[in-house]
């Protein structure tokens, strides 16, 4: 029966996933590149792996881009996370402090966290800012929950444990919901470019756009997610670096001018391996790292809780990822590559030559440089996932989603993998490295921070150390040139 009810809910899935594949191109060209298909599920019927995909397919349905979806992915690996704890506690729970009646159905309890989870965070309805989608869209993606959702109750049999796990699973949802109500996601914060060399202002695609979009010169995204509550960190800035290299630096000339080599749109010295890198990373991360854990719960045969406590740490640090990153990015308010190379004649570096018409290799999307969140979340899933399986050497193999679906690429550790997802920034022409480099350390901190104080086990064997320290101690972010980009200090556009 077990066996059935997994088949059903993977039929489910797949009609949901042709449906989605079809929304979510059209999404890709009204929202951008961060609402992307996730691709292949990488799973063998697992509930919570398969509630995953479901999660970033209603996503990206919904219209949200990566940095919203982050959100509710945490959101919901959260809840499926507490629900399975209050049937059979075995690791600290998030939001959700009751107990589960004795017998109560785990695939019920699994599916309704999931489902109430999903819809309670994407339905938002209308914003006066982008990134949340639009209210038809929301309703599209709540309909395929709610058809996934029915196949999956109607496989288990019908009587007092499915109400029960169906009890369990409402309560836990309602719960990291309460939470998130007030976490000033959807409170609108203004922002004005800045006009002085080293400022972020909005940005050119390369002609024509790759990948396709709706348009290029966009207004800055969610400038105040910086302000939005961590599920994990104290703050915002609990780790926020240094800053960028001075404008008239080594540095900075050092960075500027790889970029502007590597990154350009008809690089000579781009390779094709380094292009197909940079296409298999450009895919929200949010759905990229997912799919990682995924695999290697897999290929490590993780019970549910193990998977659901996995997915759930990796996604808590990468929606703080994203909290921290854009707190930092809209402090610095960091130039752009394509910004600074077509005005490199008013940095005042003598190394550095502009060139008025260099493109990038791909969009560049419409958020300050300083740090590559990218990188951050890279590297904050990469150190829960070294911290989850106590070793960094763990081989996969993965298949990238669209916008540049189809690619495969094999790693034999997780930090290989997270350094060659912030490379991909470079090699796009979309980052400069020190603000890949300093991304990634402050993801790793962010990734520690959140293994180190959520969701531990119960008995704390599997527990790291200085979990009572909030970080500041590992903020070494320094290059000995960073800090008053264009002498003019660190500030930000919020108003």
């Amino acid at each position: 029966m077990k066996s059935i009810r997994k088949i059903t809910l993977a039929l489910a899935i797949a009609r949901v996933e042709s449906k989605a594949n079809h929304l979510s191109a059209v999404a890709a060209l009204i929202f951008g590149v961060t609402a992307v298909w996730p691709g292949p599920a990488a799973t063998a019927g697992d509930p919570v792996s398969d509630w995953n995909v479901v999660a970033i397919q209603a996503t990206l349905t919904a219209g949200e881009n990566a940095v919203v979806s982050s959100r509710t992915l945490a959101t919901v690996q959260v809840a499926i996370h507490d629900a399975l704890n209050a049937i059979d506690p075995r690791y600290e729970r998030y939001a959700f402090t009751g107990d589960a009646q004795i017998g109560a159905s785990v695939d019920a309890a699994i599916a309704t966290a999931a489902r109430d989870s999903i819809v309670g965070t994407i339905a938002v309805g209308a914003l006066p800012f982008a990134g949340f989608g639009t209210p038809a869209l929301q309703a599209t993606a709540v309909a395929q929950v709610d058809a996934a959702y029915a196949t999956a109750l109607a496989s288990i049999p019908a009587g007092l444990t499915k109400r029960d796990g169906i009890a369990i699973g409402q309560a836990a949802a309602a719960a990291i919901l309460v939470l998130r109500a007030t976490d000033d996601a959807t409170t609108l914060v203004t922002y004005t470019p800045g006009t002085r060399s080293g400022d972020w202002r909005p940005t050119p695609n390369p002609v024509p756009f790759d990948p396709p979009a709706a348009a290029d010169n966009l207004p800055a995204v969610l400038p105040g997610w910086g302000q939005v509550t961590p599920f994990a960190l104290r703050r915002g800035t609990q780790f926020e670096p240094n800053g960028p290299p001075r404008l008239s630096g080594t540095r900075y000339a050092k960075d500027y001018n790889e970029v502007k080599a590597i990154g350009a749109k008809n690089s000579a010295t781009r390779t094709a391996e380094q292009s197909s890198i940079a296409r298999f990373w450009y895919e929200g991360s949010p759905a990229g790292w997912s799919r990682i854990a995924r695999t290697v719960a897999q290929s490590q045969g993780l019970d549910s809780w193990d998977t659901a406590r996995l997915l759930a740490l990796v996604n808590i640090a990468m929606a703080d990822g994203f909290i921290a990153g854009f707190e930092t990015k809209y402090d610095f308010n960091f130039w752009r590559p394509v910004t600074a190379i077509r005005a490199g004649d008013t940095d005042g570096n003598n190394a550095t030559v502009a060139d008025p018409t260099w493109s990038t290799f791909l969009n560049t999307p419409a958020i300050p440089d300083y740090t590559s969140t990218h990188s951050v979340l890279g590297g904050a899933a990469a150190e829960v996932l070294r911290r989850f399986f106590h070793d960094d050497d763990v081989p996969f193999t993965v298949t990238s989603g669209v916008p540049f679906a189809g690619l495969t690429r094999s790693f034999t550790s997780f930090s290989q993998a997270a350094a060659e997802n912030g490379e991909s920034r470079i090699y796009a022409g979309i980052h400069f490295r020190s603000a890949v480099a300093d991304g990634i350390k402050q993801g790793k901190q962010i990734g520690h921070f959140a293994f180190t104080h959520a969701l531990r086990p119960l008995d704390h064997d599997d527990d790291d150390d200085d979990h009572d320290s909030d970080g500041q101690h590992g903020n070494h972010g320094n290059h000995g040139e960073h800090g008053n980009h264009g002498e003019h200090g660190h500030h930000n556009g919020h108003h």
